[in-house]
């Protein structure tokens, strides 16, 4: 009885924080099995029982830790609580898969989901209702800037006189430089166009205004006006900025919670010098920033693991509230239901992780919103539209008889990575050879791996 009740707020601890249990076990007793041998039934100590209470009882989230875990970021500076071993336990190290950013680097560079999403947002362009003075774009999360560049592409073939007012939020440093390196060409292409990029929270974001007094004084505001006429002067400049970004995109470890936390709320805008007088009513400023979108991407803005209220409340609510009328929102997550999934059902076959669909989220969004989405409108679709599908990129003749290593331990990578297997059962199940057997099974049962997403609008009606 005394375990039961110690696992339930256990239970209860690690849905608050939004931790797993095992980072439970190694933050409370260093031990990351420690919670399954407490349902085993193993023998616990009264002194490790005692401070697990006293860590329960102690330990809170701190009241600006709203930003959820991003796997693509290591912190340099992480924080970890120090708690002297019981004698029970060993005293082990893990890292955590998501915290290793070559796996991330490797699904992103195998396999096409950001093609696929960059086309399923260019379908909701059409739809906009643009209005002076710019068409204004949110990326929730843009990442290496692969989707957003190329929906800039789509956005300049259909608007290519208009405006543009682009912000993008993004909290690692590397995804940040990566994205930069893409601008150059667009700044030539279309010069009426203002790029701010961001490391604020999901609620702070849209306005670029933290919301704490302290983090306001703090706030990291760089303007950039570049010169001259060519891509290749653009890129001379903003890669000149590399030390302010790194400066400025400094992140730490949250103590509690292990989320990466800005340092500086940081904002650095970008912007043609040459047409500084045409876009001066869109420059923004601080306090003085444009909170009304009329396309918000929110490419898998949220873990998959998470709860349904943390998704909502803290990611889907705060992005909605910022829709101008007749703009839309596109959300696209991971559905499961493919390959996929069907290698990690062979290694772990009670596993399916994809508990959110698009109609609960809905729902619980709308719940939330209350008489702030009286004029939205929640759209989930049919299967045929809301459903779409990207691949694992193979050599025409690489899936046959004889299967290559580096073939099979990428769509390995890619389907644990979709799925978000945490490290420690990863370390088990690849003791032996059974996941790489499994893989290739899957991969010539579908002759290649695919995978489904899943997408819904919220648009906001227009004036």
């Amino acid at each position: 009885m005394e375990h039961a009740e110690l696992i339930a707020r256990i239970e209860a601890y690690c849905r608050r924080a939004e931790i797993a249990e095992s980072t439970f076990g190694r933050r409370a007793v260093n031990d990351g099995k420690f919670v399954g041998r407490l349902r085993e039934g193993k023998r616990v100590t009264t002194r490790t029982v005692s401070r697990i209470e006293t860590f329960l009882d102690a330990d809170h989230p701190e009241p600006d830790e709203t930003e959820m875990y991003d796997p693509r970021i290591k912190t340099a500076k992480a924080t970890v609580q120090k708690v002297t071993p019981s004698p029970e336990v060993e005293n082990t190290s893990h890292f955590r898969f998501y915290d290793n950013r070559q796996k991330y680097l490797m699904f992103v560079n195998t396999c096409s989901e950001k093609w696929a999403v960059a086309d399923r947002v260019g379908q909701e362009l059409n739809r906009l209702q643009v209005r002076p003075p710019a068409l204004r774009v949110f990326d929730a999360g843009m990442g290496d800037g692969t989707v957003l560049t190329r929906v800039m592409r789509h956005m300049h073939k259909l608007y290519p006189t208009v405006p543009f007012y682009i912000v993008g939020k993004e909290i690692s440093l590397e995804d940040v430089r990566l994205t930069l390196e893409k601008l150059p060409d667009r700044f030539n292409e279309h010069p009426a166009m203002v790029v701010v990029i961001t490391n604020m929270f999901y609620a702070e974001a849209p306005s670029l205004m933290p919301r704490a007094p302290e983090n306001v004084a703090r706030l990291n505001w760089r303007e950039v006006a570049l010169d001259g006429n060519s891509a290749h002067e653009f890129e001379e400049q903003i890669a000149a900025l590399e030390p302010e970004i790194a400066d400025g995109w400094q992140v730490r470890t949250s103590e509690k919670t292990g989320n990466p936390l800005y340092v500086r709320p940081s904002v650095t805008i970008l912007y043609r010098g040459d047409h500084k007088m045409l876009l001066d009513n869109i420059i923004p400023r601080p306090g003085l920033a444009m909170n009304d979108y009329n396309l918000i991407i929110a490419s898998q803005p949220f873990r998959l693991r998470a709860s349904l209220e943390l998704k909502v409340k803290r990611v889907l609510a705060p992005l909605a509230r910022a829709l101008a009328p007749g703009g839309r929102m596109l959300t696209i997550h991971s559905h499961g239901s493919d390959p996929g999934l069907d290698i990690i059902q062979r290694v772990w076959p009670d596993e399916n992780p994809f508990h959110h669909n698009r109609q609960v989220l809905l729902h619980a969004l709308k719940k939330e919103l209350g008489r702030d989405g009286r004029d939205l409108n929640f759209t989930a679709a049919a299967d045929k539209r809301a459903l779409f599908r990207y691949v694992m990129h193979t050599l025409p003749n690489e899936i046959g008889s004889s299967i290559g290593t580096s073939t099979l331990m990428a769509a390995w990578n890619a389907a644990v990575y979709v799925s978000q297997i945490e490290d420690e059962r990863l370390e088990a199940a690849m003791a032996d050879n059974r996941y790489l057997e499994a893989t290739s099974d899957v991969l010539r049962e579908y002759n290649g791996l695919w995978f489904n997403d899943e997408s819904f609008v919220v648009s906001r009606r227009r004036d």
